[in-house]
């Protein structure tokens, strides 16, 4: 167990200003053997799922979805922080009701090296192909090179189109820089619906991975005409050692058993949350070890390098669709580098680790960290999905 402390109440992962937010998530009820869909009213949680929007998904078609929300009975499976205290798989009752990710049939998309400290740890990986004892030294020459540089330059500008030139004159080129700052942003899939953790759910690395970190994000929860609902916040656990060898191994660095966590809840843009709090927003990080290892920082959303509304448009448009609608994490600025052993070997992940991610408007996210073969494996995926919900009578 990790020396962390584990959040069990409520309040704790909710938003700071809960009693105005919209808040939408998915509990697992072993009583219907399968999820359900829920709102929270005061400090109580009920089941919405109904014939007609038996899924978040199709729930986010709705014309009328804030008013439907609004006035839905439904009905009241228990108060958040006991579903909350029972989340956490490690002490879980599964005769109990627990916290889901928020999304179901959703895509589940991320949008890479949105930000310039990402975007230089990623041509650092790719220079050092994967070796973690060379980061150091590769960062230090970028930053004496480039660092100052990349911060001013706007993606796809002509400003952008020089630089690139200049940088393939000093063979310092990558194809992480094409995506930073070149015209088309990186999107990419991250795992598969159904298949993201929710919050005190166990956060996967592999086992075989000696270099890695969380991500920690904010993600968009998108309509199947485009149409942005709200957002939450997300965990896109990457394996620094498998990207830098081969971005050709970007699927299994990133979609492996429990590496993506979403949640708490998805909060719904409406008159007091809209995608200017996003735009402007904090996301705060801090990982905890059993060696008594702690580290903290800051994504400043400010300093993305594509506006979100930008990232949506370059995922979704007449060339490629989401019939179920998407969700879209937004990018990261933290990269950790603080040496967690040698010297100059950087930051990675050990099984125990506590990761707690956090902004006032969206709430608190935390997962502790296995390796992948040790959480459980996911089983229970659309075809699973579709019979229970057959069987419920709800579709």
């Amino acid at each position: 167990m990790s020396n962390a402390e584990i959040i069990s109440r409520a309040k704790d992962i909710l938003p700071a200003d809960v009693e105005r937010a919209i808040l939408v998530g998915r509990v697992w009820r072993p009583d219907r053997g399968g999820p359900a869909i829920v709102t929270l009213r005061g400090t109580r949680l009920l089941d919405i799922t109904e014939r007609g929007t038996p899924t978040v998904s199709a729930m986010f078609e709705r014309e009328d979805l804030h008013a439907w929300l609004r006035d839905v009975r439904g009905e009241d499976i228990g108060a958040l922080d006991d579903i909350l205290a029972n989340s956490r798989e490690t002490k879980r009752d599964e005769s109990r009701p627990y916290l889901l990710a928020p999304i179901d049939l959703q895509a589940v998309k991320a949008a890479g090296v949105t930000f310039i400290a990402s975007l230089l740890e990623r041509v650092i990986e790719e220079h050092a192909r994967g070796a973690s004892d060379k980061g150091a030294e590769i960062r230090a020459e970028l930053e004496q090179v480039i660092g100052s540089d990349l911060a001013e330059v706007k993606p796809g500008s002509k400003q952008a189109e020089a630089m690139k030139q200049a940088l393939i004159e000093r063979d310092l080129w990558s194809q992480y820089l094409e995506v930073g700052i070149g015209k088309d942003a990186e999107v990419f899939t991250k795992c598969q619906p159904m298949s993201a953790v929710g919050p005190a759910a166990s956060i996967g690395i592999r086992p075989d991975s000696g270099w890695n970190n969380p991500e920690p994000e904010i993600v968009l929860a998108v309509n199947s005409r485009g149409k942005l609902i709200g957002a939450t916040l997300g965990n896109d656990v990457n394996l620094r050692d498998f990207e830098g060898r081969s971005a050709l191994l970007l699927p299994r660095a990133k979609d492996n058993n429990a590496s993506c966590s979403i949640g708490p809840f998805i909060r719904l843009f409406d008159a007091h949350f809209t995608l200017d709090d996003v735009r402007r927003a904090e996301v705060d990080l801090r990982i905890e070890g059993r060696d008594d290892f702690v580290l903290t920082g800051t994504s400043a959303m400010t300093k993305i390098s594509r506006d979100p509304a930008d990232l949506v448009r370059a995922t979704m448009d007449e060339s490629h669709q989401y019939p179920d609608g998407f969700v879209l994490m937004l990018g990261t600025m933290f990269v950790p580098v603080q040496d967690r052993g040698a010297p100059g070997k950087g930051f990675t992940h050990k099984p125990g680790d506590v990761v707690t991610i956090s902004t006032p408007l969206l709430g608190t996210l935390q997962n502790e960290v296995r390796l992948c073969p040790d959480c459980p494996p996911w089983i229970f995926g659309v075809s699973a999905l579709l019979k229970n919900l057959a069987a419920r009578q709800l579709v």
